[in-house]
């Protein structure tokens, strides 16, 4: 046996082990650029499991050095005749009373820990970790914040025009200090916020309650972010006419804000922080200054789901006009179909129906004098002439200078301008489901959904309840006795009582409590 190569704690001289027989000159050379623990472990290894070598065991033995553990290597080695000059130590006594630790079994429970090791680290990606509750916001924990990117130069966001619901939302006229409303107005004393007052009035402290708010929260992210700059306010009410006819400065809705050490390089953070401040429109307007906007006081939220006017009207197959309030399940309307075409589809159900309720609506006037009046979530079709495309986008969305599509007088779906948007507040609120999930209302072509932003994952969500409309089709109708005969304008139809009962429908009401858990925030109406 080659004793002297494994001792003491093995002797690795490769030239003396390339010249035995039944080496493997391969796995030698590779030992010659391992590092010594390696090298022992590789090397024990090629004597253990040597195929053409007959198995004895033969304890090998260390020295055991004073107050260390007597280790005992029991190895399975061949028989290998001693080279000349080479001698045994008989020193070397086993002392059978110490410990014994098997190499093998040491390489055996290394492989078992690292694979268990492994396993458990691949079970834990399987599942994702539960978080406590903690402090902060929301649920899972504190509030988990975000690196803040500036606006660049002539930056807005949102990426709308200001004077739209939104953004800001549409003026309402100026507030002079002879106007009712300039009572409403409220003066800002907040110690964390320098004003300008370039008129000496302290003009610039009065604004809205919303502006207020939102530019207090402003003033403390700007500490919190600069220490020792405060938030500097160089405009905010205004009379004197310095701005554009249409201004919210006006309205006390409109601040223009720089920093109390007017350093321009911290403007684009700035605006960054108006945005997360909560102000509805922030527009990096001016080298000098950031321009933030806020919606009216007076405003509303806005409905839970898309509804039209109940006194708005749509066209029966028989050529006769009916307003919302009075249709029926059952009735054919006009409506477009995925072709673009103008076809009659069936009323199958009610979204929403809720004649009492008073609403905020959007007005949408075109040059040709149509008029679309909806709720902000609702899903209008706009027609892009550049990029010759319809795109269906929420009611709020739509700006001046777009185009609709309306039913002419020659029975087609042409796209007119639209002249201006208005605000109106009125009673009563109805959402008709169609077939074909579109709808021609005042003449103007809308989607029959809304808080969604894909008129196609609405109208895939909304196929159980043509499939059930469908269903109801085929079967006899057994509640002849129990329905209401109501006759209709258009063609006597018949509808049950409970099909036209108040408020959301059911099913539409899941859709809209499902949307949260399963939908990104950027796909729903904000």
């Amino acid at each position: 046996m080659f004793e002297p190569a494994l001792m003491p704690y093995f002797d690795y001289n490769i030239e003396q082990r390339l010249q035995l027989p039944n080496t493997n000159e391969k796995c030698c050379k590779i030992c010659k650029k391992l590092p010594e623990r390696k090298k022992r472990s590789r090397a024990a290894k090629q004597i253990m499991f040597n195929n053409n070598s007959k198995p004895v065991q033969q304890p090998l033995v260390a020295p055991p050095a004073p107050g260390a553990l007597h280790i005992r290597l029991s190895i399975t080695a061949t028989e290998l005749p001693v080279s000349a000059g080479t001698q045994v130590n008989s020193a070397h006594k086993t002392d059978h009373n110490a410990p014994i630790v098997d190499v093998a079994d040491i390489a055996q429970s290394r492989r078992l820990t690292l694979r268990s090791l492994c396993a458990v680290l691949l079970i834990c990606t399987l599942f994702t970790a539960a978080e406590g509750c903690g402090p902060g916001r929301g649920i899972g924990g504190p509030r988990k914040y975000r690196k803040l990117t500036p606006l660049v130069f002539k930056q807005h966001v949102p990426n709308m025009s200001e004077r739209t619901l939104g953004a800001s939302g549409l003026n309402e006229g100026p507030i002079k200090k002879n106007s009712p409303k300039f009572k409403d107005l409220v003066p800002n004393y907040n110690s964390d916020i320098i004003f300008k007052d370039d008129e000496g009035t302290g003009a610039d402290r009065l604004m809205s309650r919303r502006c207020k708010e939102k530019l207090n929260i402003l003033a403390v992210s700007v500490m919190n972010q600069w220490p020792r700059v405060r938030l500097r306010v160089i405009e905010s009410w205004d009379e004197d006419n310095a701005h554009h006819a249409d201004s919210l400065h006006y309205e006390g809705r409109a601040v223009d804000i720089t920093t109390s050490d007017r350093d321009t390089s911290k403007y684009g953070m700035l605006a960054r922080l108006a945005v997360e401040a909560g102000f509805d429109w922030v527009y990096y307007e001016s080298r000098a200054h950031i321009h933030c906007s806020v919606k009216s006081d007076s405003q509303q939220l806005p409905h839970v789901s898309g509804c039209f006017a109940a006194d708005s009207s749509v066209l029966l197959e028989n050529g006769q006009r009916k307003t919302l309030r009075d249709l029926n399940i059952g009735d054919r309307v006009l409506t477009m179909d995925a072709a673009g075409q103008p076809v009659y589809s069936e009323v199958i159900l009610f979204l929403d129906r809720n004649l009492e309720q008073v609403e905020n609506f959007v007005q949408i006037h075109t040059v040709g004098g149509a008029t679309l009046t909806v709720t902000p979530a609702h899903l209008v079709l706009v027609w892009h002439p550049t990029e010759q495309r319809l795109e269906y986008m929420f009611a709020d969305r739509v700006q001046e200078n777009d185009y609709v599509l309306v039913h002419d007088q020659y029975g087609r779906l042409s796209p007119q301008r639209v002249q201006r948007l208005k605000v109106a507040h009125r009673p009563g609120v109805v959402a008709p489901l169609t077939r074909t999930g579109t709808i021609v209302v005042d003449s103007v072509t809308a989607s029959c959904y809304a808080v969604v932003n894909s008129q196609k994952l609405a109208h895939w969500g909304l196929a159980p309840m043509r499939l059930l409309a469908t269903m109801r089709a085929w079967l006899p109708d057994s509640n002849d006795v129990t329905q209401v005969q109501a006759k209709s304008v258009a063609g006597n139809s018949t509808v049950s009582a409970t099909m036209r009962t108040k408020g959301i429908h059911w099913y539409a009401r899941f859709l809209y409590a499902l949307k949260d858990m399963v939908l990104p925030q950027e796909w729903r109406y904000q």
